[in-house]
């Protein structure tokens, strides 16, 4: 794409997207292939000047929430965000410095909690440090979130799996609440301006878009630390669980463990360990 790849690949989505797909409408005299300049930018709310600088590569330091928004305009798959994210980190000179001075990102567990989980078998318990990233579990919880495609990647992490898989909608009817607590989370329980989160924040304003950057605006949003979840399982069917969540504030983690809410849920999680029903019983909720 040579020495202006941002700008090429900006212009090349901009005229694949037909008017009729963002609801626009075509018209008989279009010269331009896709989108005109002007309908791409009022779609993303920025102006033709900015635009046009970006295509042309005199602007190559587009803000996170100005990506978010051309890509929910461009209607971008994940994989053309993801590649979006990268032309422009690489325009700017590569990828941003973390603060040196930031507290370590916690990725081990301690042995007494790793002791904790073992106990906790075969119920379904994970360990998260404060991103998201899945740092242990227990085989329950994997048994549980391994069909819904959590423990996928390399370094799994819960807010990038509900906000970029499509498994994760098909899995969570209630989606929009899960997402609303992730991300208060994420925003009110981390250190004040911490890297960790930045970078990841500004990772999932380009490849999810508006539905992230809202919740991630939304100050006065407050997280829930205990609940309940309904899960639309591919093999164990609709199940009702109850999460609680125990804070190790030593370690910057958390232990989430999740509990059958109904007789239903609880033969459904045994069967799904390959268990005979009766290891985990039903905990009525209270709310």
């Amino acid at each position: 794409m040579g020495d202006n790849e941002l700008g090429t690949f900006l212009r090349g989505r901009r005229e694949s997207v037909t008017p009729a797909e963002v609801g626009l409408p075509g018209g008989p005299r279009r010269r331009t292939p896709g989108l005109r300049r002007a309908e791409l930018a009022t779609l993303a709310g920025v102006s033709v000047e900015y635009l046009t600088r970006l295509e042309q590569g005199r602007d190559r330091n587009p803000s996170v929430q100005v990506l978010g928004a051309l890509a929910d305009a461009l209607l971008l798959s994940l994989a053309d965000r993801m590649l979006l994210r990268r032309l422009t980190k690489e325009a700017d000179g590569g990828d941003p410095l973390v603060c040196a001075a930031a507290p370590p990102l916690s990725r081990t567990i301690r042995p007494t909690v790793r002791v904790l989980l073992d106990r906790l078998e075969p119920g379904p318990a994970v360990v998260l440090n404060w991103i998201g990233d899945v740092l242990a579990h227990t085989e329950g919880y994997a048994r549980l979130t391994r069909p819904l495609g959590l423990l996928d990647a390399e370094r799994p992490n819960l807010v990038r799996h509900l906000f970029t898989d499509p498994r994760a909608r098909d899995a969570f009817p209630d989606w929009d609440r899960v997402a609303d607590d992730l991300v208060a989370r994420l925003r009110h329980e981390v250190p004040l301006h911490d890297p960790y989160v930045t970078e990841l924040a500004d990772e999932l304003a380009v490849t999810a878009g508006a539905e992230f950057t809202d919740r991630y605006a939304e100050i006065g949003a407050i997280p829930r630390g205990v609940g309940s979840r309904l899960v639309d399982h591919p093999v164990a069917g609709r199940l009702r669980l109850l999460h609680e969540t125990l804070a190790l504030p030593d370690d910057g983690q958390r232990m989430i463990v999740h509990l059958p809410a109904d007789d239903a849920t609880a033969a459904a999680l045994d069967r799904l360990q390959g268990r005979r029903p009766g290891a985990l019983r039903a905990v009525p909720s209270t709310g």
